[in-house]
């Protein structure tokens, strides 16, 4: 597949669907039963890392248990290949006549796998998990702006130990009127509110899970296309099949998907070459420039809403002053990496909103441009310790270790640094770390939106209400103004208005750099005969109900 360009129309058109303030989403006349598409038949496997977590959908915030749990469940709404907020999921509508009290209608006849109705019930109750302190969920501040949330939080002392208990388990935000109908209050008015519940944390959940959430964990039950028969085995995958009374419009094509669990993902690339695996979603950074000539018409290449960076341990002293993340930024010579390690498949970023995302600026990041001399300048200024060599870390088995080295020789030769790698951990212990304050030096991760917007490119990342464990502000940054900033743009009443606002938040967080832009990308993709149909979303997901086994 050819990179299609979707620049600037995804949060237009998702803030027009919400400004619109009625659904105009598509009927459910192909749903029931029949699943709205025709079985093809037959088993396609695919490569994934270790989940972080158990396949809860409120506690995957990551891209590897996300492939995963987008099989098993289906949310509120979907987005189509342009980022436009689709109605083919449960609800009917989503409805608000002033931003901030929203209506949600839910379609008759969506069930979970194990029979039970989808109801009003399955959101809230799920919802209130997910938000509840104590239930330790890693989505949990995607709900931070539902009213009553603060009274699900555990107070704590000035050093962040838990001193008490939440002062509710329930949001009083949130009301189940019937069961198709539920009410969302927001503690502020919030335009895009419809964009934002396509995502993971806000799927449904049903009432076996809360009997025993860790069982559900390891065997989900859903209300996607596919159901897990069996339990998730840790470092080796699990099998899902077709879900014979998937609501959607989109059933599964085949009767089953086998997720695979390898922890290098050098080892699925040679798999799939051998015809032993059926798809790999991101190919390993050396097999770039070979892959599109060897797999022909079975390599796809899609524009991406990844950002690639580098995290700095704001809490570590080393770290603690921003000349000092100023000067490694300007220290790396990004378009050198791109060309030398991905051959040309990545841009230098110099902004933190994804080109494809409307309100991206290029050019935003003042110290994303190599200059050694003011780099140094800079390191000198803030008395930074040449003497002492800095940890470099990434994630293990995924294809990082070259392009980190070579930030590493950079550093060494631009600023006399001396470096080690720390890429020893998997991805499922790796991310953790970062929760814990475990970060010794600059850090490898990767963002990839949760729904079309900018917002969710600065909010989840860099805000006070997003630290950890409640979201993924994994620098552990505060700035009260970036907070004050997001927020205005969040309740602003137009699209123009709202990029202004995170605009000046994002200028704001580059110039304290918590964290150092590295690359945007596309997403290089490569499946086997056996398979056709493949296609990768706007999120970087297969859309494995629409894999077709070939006979």
């Amino acid at each position: 597949m050819k990179l299609s360009k979707r620049r600037g129309a995804l949060v237009a058109a998702g803030i027009a669907a919400a400004m619109m303030l009625s659904a105009c989403g598509g009927s459910d006349e192909n749903g029931g039963g029949e699943g709205g598409s025709e079985s093809s038949g037959g088993t396609f496997s695919m490569y994934i890392g270790e989940p972080e977590n158990p396949l809860v959908p409120g506690n995957t915030t990551e891209d590897q248990g996300n492939q995963v749990v987008s099989s098993l469940f289906t949310g509120l709404v979907q987005y189509d290949e342009s980022g436009e907020v689709v109605y083919t999921g449960v609800a009917e509508s989503i409805e608000s006549e002033d931003n901030t009290t929203w209506t949600v209608t839910l379609k008759d006849g969506w069930t979970f796998h194990d029979g039970t109705p989808v109801t009003s019930s399955s959101f809230v109750d799920a919802w209130n998990y997910t938000a509840l302190s104590t239930n330790a969920q890693g989505a949990s501040y995607f709900f931070a702006n539902v009213e009553g949330y603060g009274d699900l939080q555990a107070p704590t002392d000035d050093e962040g130990n838990v001193t008490g208990d939440p002062a509710a388990t329930e949001m009083s935000g949130l009301e189940v009127v019937d069961d198709t109908t539920f009410t969302v209050t927001l503690s502020a008015p919030f335009a895009q509110y419809p964009v934002t519940v396509g995502y993971t944390a806000f799927y449904p959940l049903p009432e076996a899970f809360f009997e025993d959430p860790e069982a559900a964990g390891r065997q989900p039950i859903g209300n996607g296309p596919f159901k897990a028969d069996d339990e998730f085995v840790p470092g080796t995958g699990i099998t899902l099949s077709r879900y014979e009374d998937y609501a959607g419009e989109d059933g599964a094509k085949a009767d089953s998907v086998e997720y695979r669990v390898y922890a290098d993902v050098a080892t699925a690339y040679t798999d799939v070459q051998g015809g032993t695996l059926d798809i790999v979603r991101r190919i390993p950074p050396d097999a770039s420039g070979s892959a599109p000539d060897e797999f022909g018409d079975r390599y796809l290449e899609n524009e991406s809403s990844s950002f690639t960076y580098l995290g700095m341990p704001t809490y570590d002293p080393r770290y603690a002053d921003k000349r000092v993340r100023q000067a490694f930024s300007m220290a790396i010579d990004r378009e050198a990496i791109a060309e030398a390690i991905f051959n040309g498949t990545r841009t230098p970023a110099t902004s933190l909103i994804a080109p494809m995302i409307d309100g991206s600026r290029e050019g935003a990041c003042e110290y994303c441009t190599l200059d050694v001399e003011a780099a140094n300048a800079l390191l000198d200024e803030a008395g930074f310790d040449r003497s002492q060599p800095i940890d470099l870390w990434f994630n293990a088995g995924a294809g990082h270790d070259a392009w980190v080295q070579a930030v590493g020789n950079q550093l060494r030769e631009n600023l006399g640094i001396e470096y080690q790698l720390r890429g020893d951990l998997d991805f499922s212990e790796y991310l953790p770390l970062q929760d814990q304050q475990g970060m010794t030096g600059p850090f490898r991760l990767g963002w990839g939106m949760d729904y079309p917007s900018p917002q969710n490119y600065l909010e989840p990342l860099y805000s006070t209400a997003a630290l950890p464990p409640a979201g993924s502000n994994a620098t552990f940054y505060s700035n009260p103004e970036v907070d004050e900033l997001i927020s205005q743009g969040n309740q602003a009443a137009t699209n123009e208005e709202a990029i202004e606002f995170y605009n000046q938040a994002e200028d704001l967080i580059l110039e304290d750099m918590p964290v150092i832009p590295m690359f945007f990308q596309v997403e290089q993709s490569v499946f086997s005969e056996n398979v056709s149909n493949v296609v990768v979303d706007i999120f970087g997901r297969v859309e494995t109900e629409n894999v077709t086994v070939n006979s």
